[in-house]
């Protein structure tokens, strides 16, 4: 590419990009594009991009080159090493509005998942009081102070400023007083949804699973009392599935509940079939229906009668082994 330029990272950068490629079976290079220098730090300044049996990780702002480049490599590493993924098979129709969707699903996902890349990040020296300033720069390029009444970016604003309390942490204090007096309102809702995903840590893929249920849960309640259109991320986002050796063996029965869908399967544009998960009530696996849009009593007989593990295996559908 003509617009590439070389940028030198730091060690602990290239150790991370040595991890990585140890797990992955093609290569996976880093490469900046442009030369822009906002000065903030911003999740979307980079993405991945996968070429073949090679990944790229493409970075179009210069602003933190060693922030940025491992935050992805640490968001890659954790699905190498078997952390729950986030699938999207169905469809509303409506292309827009599907965007939409897997943006903001995926962006809930990520959120739980920073508990793990900032704290790895951290670990390495890779955030600072300078990138820590940075990163609210972007809060701020993000989104605006609320105005009263509020409009139409509340979504917006709880996502980022629940985003902050994850990299922020237990150093949360030194900025709570600013944002308060700016977004009042999100702020307080963030609160809430932050004290409800750290009841339990996210230290582990089961871990990881439980808290993204809880909060795509918790999120569409306070869209709800917000007057918003919830998100509906337990129905149309698939989350990878974490079980035992055990539960593995069980029939699917036992386990999931297939219901049919209105929504329609992505690539046979029927009426989808989506297995819910008895516990939690996730989207875990989605079927299309083989005779089209009528309802198979035998096809349903036979879903619930295979162990979960032949029903995964046969659709293809990653799954994780709990230890």
């Amino acid at each position: 590419m003509d617009n590439e330029i070389n940028i030198e990272l730091n060690d602990q950068v290239h150790s991370l990009i040595d991890a990585v490629n140890n797990f992955f079976p093609g290569t996976v290079t880093v490469n900046f594009l442009g030369k822009l220098q906002s000065g903030y730090v911003r999740h979307d300044q980079s993405q991945v991009v996968q070429d073949g049996k090679n990944i790229m990780i493409q970075i179009a702002d210069l602003s933190a080159p060693n922030y940025t480049a491992s935050h992805e490599l640490l968001h890659l590493l954790m699905v190498l090493r078997g952390f729950p993924q986030v699938f999207f098979s169905l469809t509303t129709g409506n292309a827009d509005l599907d965007d939409q969707l897997k943006m903001m699903g995926t962006e809930l996902y990520d959120i739980v998942s920073h508990f793990v890349v900032v704290s790895e990040q951290r670990k390495h020296g890779l955030i600072d009081d300078e990138i820590e300033a940075m990163y609210m720069k972007g809060v701020y390029a993000t989104i605006k102070p609320e105005p009263d009444p509020v409009d139409d970016q509340m979504t917006l604003r709880l996502m980022t400023l629940l985003d902050a309390m994850v990299f922020y942490g237990d150093r949360f204090s030194q900025v709570a007083d600013k944002l308060k007096k700016d977004f009042p309102i999100s702020l307080a809702a963030a609160e809430k949804l932050y004290q409800l995903i750290t009841e339990k840590p996210t230290d582990s893929p089961f871990g990881l699973r439980r808290n993204v249920v809880k909060l795509f849960k918790a999120f569409d309640e306070q869209m709800k009392q917000w007057a918003l259109p919830p998100l509906h991320n337990t129905e149309f986002t698939t989350l990878t599935s974490v079980l035992s050796k055990r539960q593995l063996g069980l029939q699917v029965k036992q386990l999931f509940e297939v219901f049919h869908s209105e929504l329609i399967e992505v690539n046979s544009n029927t009426r989808a079939y989506v297995g819910f998960n008895r516990v939690d009530d996730q989207n875990s696996f989605v079927l299309a229906n083989p005779k089209g849009e009528q309802d198979n009593p035998e096809f349903f007989q036979e879903i619930y009668g295979k162990t979960v593990k032949a029903l995964f295996d046969s659709l293809k559908m990653p799954y994780i082994e709990r230890k």
